[in-house]
């Protein structure tokens, strides 16, 4: 009932129940009662229907809550994370979503993967003392946690909490509004000029010209229109919800349909948020090995069981994981850790000989490698090669042991191959964005890895490489951009790599001018 055209048909009510008298005939009430009844009709079809879309929308926020194992009166429970208070001690282990901003406590390092919050594909190391960001996962490690900030306190709520109390006029509204100001103007000159014509001219008595009066009034607005609009974008929230999408308000449909400009993240959005190695890109340096056997020593040297996304890229690259341990005998498996920053294992082939295999950083498998003076200048030349391209780069080695001992040095380590990794893009991504582009709707790619690793995906994607740094947007590199404009420069650029916050107040403020 908060509209201009709802307002006139109340205006209507009241006009026919305080002035609807004289010549003998008592005030209007049945058109009193029938537009207060279509009123309270067309208002509670537009809160049922709304209501609903928001509880649809509730229920799968409620299904995505987390959950957190926190310590209180010396006993562990599990509680929602909303009824956690800084200070609050909670366990973080595998697979868990970290339910607040937290500060570790003593254990051993974990994995992070904090993707959601920066678009970086691989975990990163989170030592004791240092913070983890609610919203992110668990990837690796188990420790203690003491709770530093909840809800829009932490870092994701700060921008969600931004994000939530904007107040943003859509141009359905607009349109509504326009709509209601015509009529309302429209009516009110019409009725100027029958109380001219009708009193004026005719000498109507007054009761008769009331009459008149009110059909104009009522006669000339459109009042079901709202609820009828109204009703179908609930309809449509409600089926959105359906498929996993959360509606925060009715109007967003109507401006998704008519926007011109789209900016989407990149990892977990474009791309699938999961490490693979582009095999016809391995670059192998060892005699007589080939690719099929630099992926089969790659994954010897993987944890099946884990959840690390290189080993996961690794083993998925098999047939069947067991290959990896198929007709071999582990005896030993070193874990990756910081210090090394690579992991190893040592096994017996099924002719009694022990072997050992490692992969990791290629700095650190270069350094163990015999060969490394002969290999040294290639290696670095391909790395850089394929960080041209966004790639990451992991290196693989093998070595003997002809002692048998697991505990012996072994013989001279040999670097087999270097391995290119990268966050593959979803399989329906390049159609849709070709789709969109159809549609005359422009995609921009917002990701906070490197600008490289963006325009790697975009040419992956077809969507263009003309990408540009987070910091093109404060007016860094003037240099490289020479004389244009940052509102120029965004319309054009099919997307910007670095740090997110950076980015989002930027585009922000120049495509919300014009994207609708």
């Amino acid at each position: 009932m908060w509209n201009p055209l709802s307002w006139v048909m109340e205006a209507a009510a009241l006009m026919a129940i305080a002035m609807a008298h004289g010549g003998g005939k008592r005030g209007d009430y049945q058109d009193f009662v029938g537009i207060i009844i279509l009123l309270i009709i067309n208002s509670t079809i537009s809160f049922i229907e709304e209501n609903n879309a928001g509880n649809a929308a509730a229920a799968l926020m409620a299904r995505l809550a987390p959950k957190a194992k926190v310590l209180r009166d010396g006993k562990w429970s599990e509680e929602d994370a909303s009824v956690l208070v800084p200070g609050d001690i909670v366990s973080i282990k595998l697979g868990d979503i970290i339910p607040a901003d937290a500060r570790l406590l003593e254990g051993d390092p974990l994995k992070i993967d904090q993707s959601a919050l920066t678009g970086e594909s691989l975990p990163v190391t989170k030592h004791p003392g240092e913070g983890v960001y609610s919203g992110s996962t668990c990837k690796q490690g188990e420790i203690e946690a003491v709770v530093i900030a909840t809800g829009v306190h932490t870092f994701f709520g700060k921008a969600a909490h931004l994000v939530e109390n904007t107040t943003h006029v859509g141009h359905f509204q607009q349109v509504l509004t326009s709509i209601g100001n015509f009529c309302i103007c429209s009516i009110a000159i019409g009725m100027i000029i029958e109380i001219i014509v009708i009193y004026g001219v005719h000498g109507y008595g007054y009761r008769n010209g009331i009459d008149n009066l009110l059909v104009l009034l009522i006669g000339g607005i459109p009042i079901a229109m709202p609820t009828v609009l109204s009703v179908t974008m609930a309809i449509g929230s409600h089926k959105l919800s359906q498929q996993g999408a959360i509606t925060k308000r009715m109007t967003a449909i109507e401006e998704m349909a008519g926007m011109d400009v789209l900016c989407s993240d990149k990892t977990g959005t474009l791309t699938l948020n999961k490490l693979t190695v582009d095999k016809e890109m391995i670059e192998v340096f060892a005699k007589g090995v080939g690719k099929d056997l630099v992926v089969l020593m790659a994954a010897r040297a993987s944890r099946m069981e884990n959840q690390d996304a290189i080993d996961c890229a690794i083993v998925s690259m098999l047939a069947d994981p067991k290959e990896a341990r198929a007709g071999i005998k582990e005896v030993h498996f070193l874990p990756f850790n910081p210090t090394d920053k690579r992991t190893a294992l040592t096994y017996i082939d099924g002719a009694g000989n022990m072997h050992r295999v490692s992969k990791g950083a290629p700095e650190q498998i270069l350094n163990l490698a015999q060969n490394k003076a002969e290999i040294e200048r290639k290696v670095h030349a391909m790395i850089d090669k394929f960080a041209e391209r966004g790639l990451r780069s992991l290196g693989i080695a093998r070595q003997e042991v002809p002692e048998g001992s697991k505990e012996s040095a072994g013989g001279p380590w040999e670097f087999v191959a270097l391995l290119p990794l990268f966050d593959p893009p979803r399989h329906d991504s390049a159609e849709t964005i070709r789709r969109a582009l159809d549609l005359g709707v422009s995609v921009k790619m917002i990701t906070g890895d490197q600008l490289a690793i963006g325009k790697e995906t975009g040419r992956r994607l077809g969507m263009g490489t003309n990408m540009y740094p987070s910091s093109s947007l404060l007016g860094e590199n003037k240099d490289q951009l020479g004389v244009v404009s940052i509102d120029d420069l965004i319309e054009k650029a099919d997307g910007f790599a670095g740090k997110k916050r950076c980015l989002r107040g930027g585009l922000e403020s120049t495509l919300g001018k014009s994207a609708v």
